[in-house]
């Protein structure tokens, strides 16, 4: 016999859900968020309240309250330093390029620091060179150490760099080690522990810190960061751990004044997750070798607006004779879509590598929708056939060439805290267009085919996964 009480509760339930995932649903449209997001979150809110709304609390936020409201706290407070270190960075300005004009003024509007002159930029290609060249400069450290990481392992290139950091420490350098708790997860609470015996300071970056903040787990903090004494930093695609060794990854190193700016958004985070400003980081105008322009720019999900989506926008808006692009995730926001086929349409080369078995299932199922819209217009992609490609690499012409932490989907353009530096320099663009030709030839091009000529469940599976990978 049907138990009516019972059916009336969960009618009762059923209801409540419906009427909340309904003002969620309005609260979705509010919020600031791509328009595929917005109408993901939109259609399961209503059709699977029961389902949505929790995973919508716990990830459906799109600004990160409170970082830059403490971050422009502190700036009070150091006022006179803030101003002193701002006026050196400006005075170290890169000359004025008439190519460079349009992203310099974007670049300028979204951190308030220009290219700067006087960088040497070194291109580091694979996990190997990438860590025995951190290695290197950790060895040189005479002050500090600030490092930075989305994922750490403890394995042998995560203890190989915790060990390296402990001598440093052990020899009176300061020490501080930050990493993402979401992405370190698996990493055993020994690991930092060793660091912390050993007079490191460690701290995860708290993405849950504040009361706004404290059911979300949809931010990840995902720069990878290295700076020594203030003049000599890394950044770029590489993750801490031996996996890194056997993907296809890009770093870069660079020495001189853009690394007081890769020290600025060290100091934020750090700021953040301790409320403490290392004593011995007061900046300094560091000595220079070369003369290549750099511009560093840190996005999240923090900012006024959505600056990561806006800067590739602009690059990709900017180029005129090629755009090539490498990323391990393809799932880019109907604004870029269009900036990437209007390149293409007004005859700019435009190139995009992408891999040829990505690590993220969903995600790949939904790059194959892009494929059909991309080529007609003119586009090209590449699958990359050795291995795991995990680079984050934009060349655009022969002026501008970006390596950092941005991924193109949906998590990088809109939630992670991301970094990526860009340098203005024919040499070194000349250096990433003779690493990136090497790939093209590891690479098979892709056509209409490789989506058109899928079984039915596979389009049906790739179209869904596109729909709900801006829940991801």
């Amino acid at each position: 016999m049907i138990d009516l009480e019972y059916i009336s509760i969960a009618g009762i339930v059923l209801i409540i859900a419906e009427i909340a995932g309904i003002l969620l649903a309005f609260d979705v449209v509010m919020r600031p968020r791509s328009s595929q997001g917005t109408i993901a979150w939109f259609i399961a809110l209503i059709t699977m309240p029961l389902i949505t709304i929790p995973l919508y609390l716990l990830f459906g936020r799109t600004r990160f309250q409170g970082y830059a409201e403490a971050i422009r706290d502190k700036q009070t407070l150091i006022g006179d330093q803030w101003a002193d270190w701002h006026t050196d960075m400006l005075a170290l300005a890169a000359p004025p390029n008439e190519n460079l004009a349009s992203i310099e003024a974007v670049t300028q509007r979204l951190t308030g620091i220009p290219f700067t002159r006087g960088n040497q930029v070194e291109l580091l290609i694979d996990g190997e060179t990438t860590y025995n060249s951190m290695l290197e400069a950790i060895a040189m450290a005479e002050t500090y150490i600030f490092i930075q990481f989305y994922i750490v392992r403890d394995d042998g290139i995560g203890q190989r760099l915790r060990d390296a950091l402990i001598r440093k420490a052990r020899a009176g350098v300061r020490v501080c080690f930050l990493y993402d708790e979401i992405g370190c997860l698996k990493l055993p609470d020994t690991y930092l522990e060793v660091m912390r015996n050993e007079s490191i300071d460690v701290s995860g970056f708290k993405t849950t810190k504040g009361k706004n903040n404290r059911f979300q787990i949809n931010f990840r903090n995902h720069r990878k960061l290295l700076i020594v004494d203030g003049h000599t930093s890394f950044i770029g695609g590489l993750n801490l751990g031996d996996e890194y060794l056997t993907f296809r990854d890009t770093h870069m190193k660079i020495e001189g004044p853009a690394s007081q700016h890769i020290q600025l958004s060290f100091l934020k985070d750090w700021y953040w997750a301790t409320g403490q400003i290392p004593e011995n980081s007061k900046v300094v105008k560091p000595s220079a070798k070369a003369n290549q322009a750099a511009a560093i720019v840190n996005t999240g999900p923090a900012d006024d607006t959505a600056s990561c989506s806006l800067l590739f926008t602009s690059l990709i808006n900017m180029a005129q004779h090629r755009l090539w692009i490498t990323s391990p995730y393809f799932v880019p926001d109907d604004v870029m879509v269009r900036a990437f086929q209007a390149a293409a349409i007004r005859g700019v080369d435009v190139r995009i590598i992408l891999p040829g078995k990505a690590d993220h299932k969903l995600v790949e199922l939904a790059s194959f929708t892009y494929y059909e819209s991309m080529i007609n217009c003119g586009v090209r992609l590449f699958r990359y056939r050795e291995r795991f490609i995990h680079q984050k690499v934009i060349l655009v012409d022969n002026e501008i060439a970006g390596i950092g932490t941005v991924n193109l989907d949906n998590r990088s353009l809109h939630l992670n805290f991301e970094a990526t530096g860009m340098i203005a320099d024919n040499s070194f663009a000349n250096d990433v267009e003779a690493m990136l030709i090497t790939d093209l030839e590891c690479s098979e091009e892709v056509h209409s085919a490789h989506f058109d000529d899928k079984p039915l469940w596979f389009r049906v599976a790739a179209r869904v996964s596109r729909l709900s990978s801006p829940l991801l």
